[in-house]
C-alpha cells in the first residue's frame, strides 16, 4: 500500500529532474505550497533533485510563504464576515480548538509560529491564528520567520552543512 505523501514527494522529484534548469525553482516553490510538505521539504526535493541549496530553499520557503499568505488573507474575510455577522449562534469549542488555544495563552503567536511547524503544517497554524483575531499581518510576519527558521535548518542539514549525530 503507498503512501500518497510519499508518492507526492517522489512525484515532485521526478518532476524536478524532468523539467529545465529554469522551471525547476517553480516546481520547487509548488511543492512549498502543500501542506506536509512545507519550505522545508520542498527545498529538499530541490536539492536531491540538483538544485543549488540556496536557489531551492528560496524557491520552497517562497512558495510556502504566498500559500500561507493566501490561506491567511482568506480566513480573515471568513472571520471578519462571521463575526459582524448578527445573531449568528454560538458553536461550540471542540477539544481540538481548546488544545489549540491553550498553546496560543501559553506561547502566543511567535512561540505558536516558531513552533507550530513541528505539528502541523504552517497553512494549518496560520488559519488557526488567524481565526482567533490575531491580525493577519503579525500573522504572516511570524509565518515568514517560521518558514525561513525551519526551511534554513532543513536545507542545512540536507546540504551536509549541519550533520547530526547517529
Amino acid at each position: 500500500m503507498s503512501n500518497p505523501l510519499s508518492d507526492l514527494v517522489l512525484g515532485f522529484q521526478g518532476l524536478v529532474a524532468d523539467v529545465p534548469d529554469l522551471v525547476q525553482p517553480v516546481i520547487v516553490a509548488l511543492a512549498g505550497a502543500v501542506p506536509f510538505i512545507e519550505g522545508e521539504g520542498a527545498a529538499a526535493i530541490g536539492i536531491v533533485g540538483g538544485i543549488n541549496p540556496v536557489v531551492a530553499a528560496i524557491a520552497g520557503a517562497v512558495g510556502n510563504l504566498i500559500c500561507v499568505a493566501i490561506v491567511v488573507l482568506a480566513t480573515s474575510r471568513v472571520r471578519t464576515a462571521v463575526t459582524t455577522r448578527r445573531g449568528a449562534p454560538e458553536k461550540p469549542v471542540t477539544a481540538r480548538r481548546q488544545k489549540f488555544e491553550r498553546a496560543y495563552h501559553r506561547y502566543g503567536t511567535p512561540g505558536v509560529s516558531l513552533l507550530g511547524p513541528l505539528l502541523l503544517p504552517t497553512q494549518f497554524t496560520a488559519a488557526a491564528l488567524t481565526s482567533t483575531g490575531v491580525p493577519p499581518v503579525r500573522v504572516i510576519a511570524w509565518q515568514a520567520a517560521a518558514i525561513v527558521l525551519w526551511t534554513t535548518v532543513v536545507t542545512l542539514i540536507v546540504a551536509g552543512v549541519i550533520r547530526i549525530a547517529a
